[in-house]
């Protein structure tokens, strides 16, 4: 399999959220690309949209408070993707089902990335840049699919991490 460039990578908002919200078989993979990106070995960045998407999830999920401190970490942690006239413009020209998906890969596309991470590539049909889900995105970055399957470390965090604190056993 020939290696797919991912050093500037745009995240779907769905590995973000499986990132903070901590969800069961997805929380890993996306937890890693968030330590590479703060540990600045990627460059990540986030859809604009996206960010205004989250912050209402999170809201509703925990908060306002917590939504807006995780909203801070992110902006402090990834670059953003600038959604433009002419990236909805472009996002239309794809005539995706899902326009929030089209809008994702024409973000990505004008930022100049080199790939979109997703746990959802078949909703980037015909996509403009290469398509991964983040655990092969994190086997690509940390040296091959050998490395992902193992459970194998991440890049150490330096200093006091930016990520969303774990949530509390209740």
């Amino acid at each position: 399999m020939a290696q797919v460039p991912v050093k500037r990578i745009l995240l779907d908002v769905n590995v973000l959220l499986d990132a903070i919200l901590e969800r069961p078989a997805h929380a890993d993979a996306a937890a890693k690309l968030w330590a590479l990106a703060e540990a600045g070995e990627i460059e990540a960045l986030v859809p604009a949209h996206g960010v205004t998407t989250l912050f209402y999830l999170l809201a509703r999920a925990k908060g306002a408070a917590a939504a807006r401190r995780t909203v801070e970490s992110i902006a402090g942690t990834f670059g953003i993707a600038p959604v433009d006239g002419a990236v909805i413009r472009r996002a239309l020209g794809l005539g995706w089902p899902d326009f929030e998906d089209s809008v994702c890969a024409a973000a990505a596309e004008a930022s100049g990335c080199e790939s979109l991470v997703s746990r959802d590539p078949a909703g980037f049909p015909d996509a403009p840049l290469p398509v991964l889900e983040p655990a092969t995105a994190t086997a690509l970055l940390t040296g091959g699919p050998d490395r992902v399957a193992e459970g194998a470390e991440g890049p150490r965090r330096r200093g006091r991490s930016r990520r969303p604190p774990r949530r509390q056993a209740r």
